[in-house]
Parts: C-alpha cells; structure tokens; sequence
C-alpha cells in the first residue's frame, strides 16, 4: 500500500493527464514534453517510479489471487512513442502468469469474416489478470479513418460505409468499455503523447545504429506524413471516449523515464481502489489446514 505523503504525490502527478470526458478536450492542451516539474531520473522522480513498479507487482499477486476483478490496459500512441519500452519497464515485476498481453496487427483472413469488434473481444483478460493491448479496438477509429481504403478488406455493405462509420464505431467502443465496466474489468486508456520533433530523433536513431535497425520500417516514414490527420483522429477519440468508467490518459512521451511514472502511478492508483486481498479461509477449511500443519510436524 501506498503511504499517505506518496500516494497524495502520484494523485498529482497521474490526475494532470487522466482525461474522463471529452467536452473541452483538445489534444493541443498536453505537451509531449511536459515532466510535472520532475527532475529526470533523479531523487523523488526515480523512487516513485522504483516504488510504483514493485507496488504493481505486489497488487497484481493479490488481484490475481482474489480472482474477482480484471484490468485492461490499452496502449495507442504514434509510431516511436515508446510502447514496448514503457510495458517492458513498468510490468518487469509483474508475474507473467498474471498478465495476458496481445499486440494487435493486420487483422487475419478469419477476423476479417467477423465483426470488427470480434477479435478484441477473444483477447479480453479473465479475471484476477492483467490484459495489456499493444494497440487495441481504437485502431478501427484511427487507421481507418486516415485510410479509409482499408474498410475495403473489411467486406462491409456498401450501405454501412456511410459518413457516420467512425462516428457509430466511438459510440459502440463507449458502449463496449461501458459493459465490460459493468462486469468487473477496469479500463484504463494510455496515449503515449510523443511530439513529432522527438519522433524524427528517434527514428533517425532506429536508422543510424545498427542494433535498432529491426525497429525501423520504411513505412513509417509515410505514416509519419500523415501526422496532423492522426492527431485529429486522436483528438476525437478520446473526446468521445473518455469517461470516470474507462479513462484515458494523454501520457507525455517525450521522456521514456516520465511516461512509465505516468503509467505506473495510473495502474497502481487504480489496483489500491479495488480494496484486493487474499481469500480467506472458512473456519472448516481452516480446521483442516491446522491438522495438516499438525501431520507434517509429526513426521520422523
């Protein structure tokens, strides 16, 4: 559990980027290169973010013993913002077998015979596990509205192809996440906000040291000249999205060491709300328990 003086402290920092309605929301708001007045990597910064992974890690043993509730986590953010990285650091104490983790690519021939929503919904953490989405449900507002020709491979009716699409789609992932609320899964939403300076910089990275080479597609350079039609994607997902029930969190990304505080705080915040404890047992059962310790002491 967190003490009152730190917990107060990752209330402040986490509450600065936790969006939960999307009346005023405008995307421009958050800089990308924002640290909340942290120094990096140094002093409190560091030992928040030390803490906030081992306290994770302590939550998740009694989540996943309770075996009531569930969390999802979604990931979305522009290509170089640091998700891998960010969910390599923050869930390196998490026990694996606690933590269902899926990366969303190109849906497969089988998906693309069902409903959009379909293979998300297989990929749903059971209870008392973490579900980590490395892209998620959002992609069918992002990347098809920017690229309206992948619709095409998606074999809908020409009469459901209307303007209103990405509209409907953000009122049936509102109605989806609001279900899954209602069912015990706690959904919390990252945007890792990266700014297109420091994407260059770190694309320029992945292209001229050879150990990152693998980490570079050509492609993204095309992507990346699609910048402003994706923040406005962005913009209005979140606006329509975001609520008390399934919050985002417009993470600055600028700083690899501020985004995983940011998301580390959120997770744990979130986990230390549920009141997670460990089964106890029932006087029965207990009963049997001091009779077994009594046998195992009595052996030779």
């Amino acid at each position: 559990m967190l003490d009152s003086k730190r917990r107060r402290r990752l209330e402040k920092i986490v509450e600065r980027y936790r969006i939960t309605g999307g009346k005023h929301f405008r995307l421009a708001d958050f800089d990308p290169d924002d640290t909340a007045g942290l120094a990096p990597e140094k002093g409190e910064a560091k030992e928040l973010l030390a803490e906030g992974v081992g306290l994770l890690a302590e939550a998740q043993d009694r989540l996943f013993a309770q075996d009531r509730w569930s969390v999802l986590a979604v990931f979305q953010a522009m290509d170089a913002a640091g998700k891998d990285g960010t969910i390599k650091h923050v869930f390196s104490g998490v026990n694996p077998q606690g933590c269902q983790v899926h990366a969303f690519k190109q849906p497969s021939a089988e998906d693309l015979d069902h409903d959009w929503l379909w293979r998300h919904w297989k990929a749903l953490p059971e209870r008392g596990r973490i579900g980590i989405h490395n892209r998620s449900h959002y992609e069918e507002v992002l990347v098809t509205r920017v690229h309206p020709g992948v619709l095409d491979n998606q074999k809908l009716p020409p009469s459901l192809r209307g303007k209103r699409l990405i509209g409907e789609r953000l009122a049936d992932i509102a109605g989806f996440e609001h279900y899954l609320a209602r069912n015990g899964i706690v959904v919390l939403k990252f945007f890792l906000h990266v700014s297109k300076k420091e994407q260059k910089k770190r694309f320029l990275e992945r292209i001229d040291q050879p150990a990152k080479n693998w980490k570079f597609a050509v492609a993204d350079v095309a992507e990346r000249a699609k910048w402003d039609a994706y923040q406005d994607a962005y913009q209005d997902a979140i606006a329509a999205t975001a609520a008390e029930h399934a919050p985002w969190f417009v993470v600055p990304a600028d700083n690899k060491w501020f985004t995983r505080l940011v998301v580390v705080g959120a997770l744990v915040l979130a986990l230390d709300g549920l009141e997670l404890g460990y089964p106890k047992l029932a006087a029965d059962a207990a009963a049997r328990l001091a009779e077994a310790r009594a046998a195992l002491l009595g052996e030779e």
